[in-house]
């Protein structure tokens, strides 16, 4: 039985687990760089060749159990795949006190397990830390588009948008106003972290698509985009919003099998270990 971060068997079935993991190898419509349908599978490799003591908080999270609840594979269209990540996501939301989690993919995974969790939680924040806005009401005849991420969540829910250094024109009239942190106005604004945190409450999802990471740190995604978020920043801004809000889900999204594919998979298996610490530390569901 294979179990997130090799982790001990006791430690990851559905009973024992604070956090369930669901994967989705989905790229069918990605425009420019391939490979995001292997990220769940360089994801689950590096979390078993990463060390399971976190140095900051001094805990070992895989203690309070992470449930490897399968794979979404469908892929026979995006409106397809999104309905069956939808279905997946209510299902495993009937586990009451646990955390959702789902590891991409492309960005368009998203649609359907936030589109779950806003109806089981109410007045619920999406907290989505990119590169690029993800507004377009469809692309490519689809609103399944990787490029429609967050249309749906900005029509229905709190959308909060950290990191974004591009978009298209007609994105501009769907922005939410007051909401958006723009990578450029986050280098020149020491106080971002709290500016965000003021917009940020209540029951939150978060998705993070790997590409807000400034290829420096991240350079395999499908899009890398110059000027992007740091490590140790990104990290406190998430530490904050654990802290503060109830976190009931969050994704990561986007790694890209390439030749430099292990740093940035190193990088999202470290991410999403820091996510369960902080997690442990501050939620309690």
């Amino acid at each position: 039985m294979r179990t997130y971060a090799g982790i001990p068997e006791e430690n990851a079935t559905l009973e024992n687990s604070k956090v369930m993991l669901v994967t989705v190898p989905y790229d069918g419509t990605s425009t420019w760089g391939k490979g995001a349908d292997k990220g769940p599978e360089l994801f689950l490799d590096a979390s078993e060749n990463m060390e399971l003591y976190d140095i900051e908080t001094g805990t070992e999270p895989y203690l309070e159990g992470v449930y490897l609840a399968g794979e979404v594979s469908e892929n026979s269209s995006p409106e397809a795949m999104t309905e069956a990540v939808y279905q997946k996501t209510k299902e495993l939301l009937q586990n009451e006190g646990k955390v959702f989690t789902l590891f991409g993919g492309e960005h368009s995974v998203s649609i359907g397990s936030i589109r779950a969790v806003g109806e089981k939680y109410e007045n619920l924040t999406v907290l989505q830390l990119d590169a690029h806005t993800d507004l377009r009401p469809e692309f490519h005849g689809s609103t399944s588009n990787h490029a429609c991420a967050v249309f749906e969540a900005n029509q229905k829910h709190n959308l909060v948008q950290v990191g974004i250094r591009s978009m298209d024109a007609e994105e501009a009239e769907y922005l939410p106003e007051g909401r958006v942190f723009f990578a450029h106005e986050i280098a020149n604004n020491e106080n971002w972290i709290n500016d965000v945190l003021e917009k940020v409450s209540g029951n939150v999802y978060i998705t993070i698509d790997l590409d807000a990471f400034d290829p420096s740190i991240a350079p395999s995604t499908g899009t890398p985009e110059p000027g992007g978020l740091q490590w140790y920043p990104t990290l406190e801004l998430l530490r904050k919003v654990f802290e503060k809000c109830n976190v009931v889900a969050f994704d990561i999204v986007e790694l890209m099998d390439s030749p430099m594919a292990k740093p940035t998979a190193f990088l999202a298996a470290k991410l999403y270990y820091k996510m369960l610490a902080y997690n442990n530390i501050y939620n309690n569901n």
